[in-house]
């Protein structure tokens, strides 16, 4: 993340070091900070300050605290990847600060000031990202209400990273900060539900391409409230073909608001005809394809054309805001990934072409305590302030270093392993095995360029029957729809004869779009798929993969 060079190495509940302010909004402000232990050891993380109203009162600190707390835990697993995991929340000196696992991107209000306002096309991406984490929230029935400019993080790879959840509602005040993104209802202190979110989603469109919000900041908060609610809005210039979704979204009738599944078309209709940000991909249809079976590997079909494009170009839009390319380079629409994201299914939309509004909540399986034959739960939540190191090398646990493959894919290994096989097939797949001499452990990770669209049906329909004919092959529990990284994608875990004895496997296979997948699989002796070594060897190669340009 790029910092600005405000210094204040002041400190909050003793812990939590401040360093360099990245983003600042009416009544918040955060911080690029330090969690520093008893051993003086230190982790990065984002530290937020959110000014509490006057009257606000310990007690109710306390429970907009830990309202946040649970929000942030239960929106991480309807989202993983997408959703900034909130480690720790607490009250000090009026203000109510959280701190958040650090995102390696830039606040969209930092990006904004840094290179002025957007195209069309790169804020349709951009905002289709964001309406893929409020179709997930919504169908749970969550609402957002304080989306604003320093809520979202564009990263130079992968989906785009949201905070904020829980602050709604959390204190006394209608709009927490940001209040020239608040709804007409929230500017009237009137309950709010998605329509809210909406209504900030083009508020955020709106300024993107304007390069300044659609009513400005007042003197104070509730100055500013009152414009949102009686002053007419100020037409968009800049907008072009995004000017018809962004006036629909910014009625003051909640009723009369576009909904999700026509915001939704609108926006992909205008990247499918920009040719500046789109990227080549088959035409717009609806496909339902099973799965054939091509031996072990993880593969399949193409995935459906329409969510195809859609991703592929919120990806390569998305990417070169990051990177600051312009908008019609084509060596980015070559290398860009499509990340297809948790959706919830709206009116007449086909539930087979969208990750499920309920994934896993599995998303980072860990080794269970529990018999061999137990699939693995999903992570316990966190009850320690310490953030999670980042994917980096510096941050790594002891003994791990990153391997960059030739074949462009990254993951962090432990000490002494290596490149154990590479098989390969003419239509460009291949599989790399990892591991070292003595170690009975071993990671597997598969590239096809066959992708099913569910990819349930690629475990169930094209690996298992193949599974099958191994020697002691029992599969545990249920194959689990899951998100990673954005992606699509599902688990599998099953027994099998090794060598030396009974071997445990978990896998992960997802869908890159563009035909294109990934699958890792983790193998150990099943008596010690619970060791303390063998949770963080999995813990780590999850979070630490990536997918290369050049898949």
């Amino acid at each position: 993340m790029v910092k600005t060079h405000v210094s204040t190495h002041e400190w909050v509940a003793g812990r939590y070091r401040l360093l360099d302010v990245v983003h600042r909004e009416t009544n918040r402000v955060s911080w690029y900070g330090e969690y520093v232990e008893e051993t003086g050891a230190a982790r990065p993380c984002l530290v937020t300050r959110i000014g509490l109203p006057p009257d606000q009162g310990e007690e109710k600190a306390r429970q907009a605290a830990d309202r946040v707390l649970r929000m942030s835990e239960t929106m991480a697993r309807l989202c993983p990847g997408r959703i900034a995991s909130v480690v720790d929340a607490l009250e000090e000196e009026g203000s109510l600060w959280t701190v958040t696992e650090w995102i390696d991107g830039l606040p969209l209000g930092q990006l904004l000031a840094q290179k002025g306002a957007f195209s069309p096309g790169r804020a349709a991406a951009i905002g289709l990202q964001l309406l893929d984490v409020l179709e997930v929230a919504h169908g749970e029935g969550v609402t957002h209400g304080e989306l604003s400019p320093g809520q979202i993080f564009v990263r130079s790879q992968g989906p785009l990273v949201l905070t904020g959840f829980g602050l709604a509602g959390a204190t006394l005040a209608p709009r927490v900060a940001a209040p020239s993104y608040a709804s007409p209802e929230q500017a009237r202190d009137e309950r709010i539900g998605p329509a809210a979110d909406l209504w900030a989603l083009g508020a955020l469109l709106y300024t993107m391409v304007e390069g300044r919000p659609p009513y400005r900041d007042r003197d104070r908060p509730e100055a500013t409230l009152k414009g949102v609610d009686k002053l007419p809005l100020r037409t968009p210039l800049r907008a072009g073909p995004l000017t018809p979704i962004v006036q629909g979204l910014l009625r003051k009738d909640s009723r009369e608001r576009l909904t999700r599944t026509v915001v939704r078309q609108s926006l992909t209709r205008l990247l499918d005809d920009d040719p500046h940000v789109a990227v080549p991909a088959p035409p717009l249809r609806r496909v339902r394809a099973a799965a054939r079976r091509v031996g072990p590997q993880w593969s399949g079909r193409a995935m459906a054309a329409g969510t195809a494009l859609a991703v592929v170009t919120v990806a390569l839009a998305a990417l070169a805001v990051a990177q600051g390319l312009p908008d019609g380079d084509d060596t980015a629409a070559g290398d860009a990934q499509a990340r297809p994201s948790a959706s919830a299914t709206g009116p007449g939309e086909d539930a087979g072409e969208r990750v499920s509004a309920t994934p896993d909540p599995a998303p980072t399986p860990t080794p269970s305590s529990s018999a061999p034959v137990t699939p693995s739960p999903s992570a316990p939540p966190r009850t320690s302030p310490t953030p999670s190191p980042a994917a980096t090398a510096d941050a790594l646990p002891d003994g791990f270093r990153v391997h960059r493959a030739d074949e462009g894919f990254s993951v962090a290994l432990p000490k002494g392993w290596q490149r154990l096989d590479t098989a390969r097939s003419s239509d460009g797949a291949y599989r790399v095995t990892f591991g070292a001499k003595g170690d009975p452990r071993t990671l597997a990770v598969t590239y096809s360029r066959k992708a099913g669209p569910d990819p349930v049906a690629v475990w169930r329909d094209d690996v298992e029957p193949n599974l099958r004919r191994t020697a002691g092959f029992r599969r545990i529990g249920k194959i689990r729809a899951t998100t990673y990284q954005g992606y699509k994608g599902a688990d599998m875990e099953w027994l099998a004869d090794g060598a030396d004895g009974q071997e445990r496997t978990f896998g992960r296979g997802f869908l890159l779009g563009g035909h294109r997948s990934f699958s890792l699989r983790w193998t150990t002796p099943a008596a010690d798929w619970n060791t303390a070594a063998n949770r963080q060897a999995l813990d780590t190669f999850l979070k630490t993969f990536r997918p290369g340009s050049a898949a």
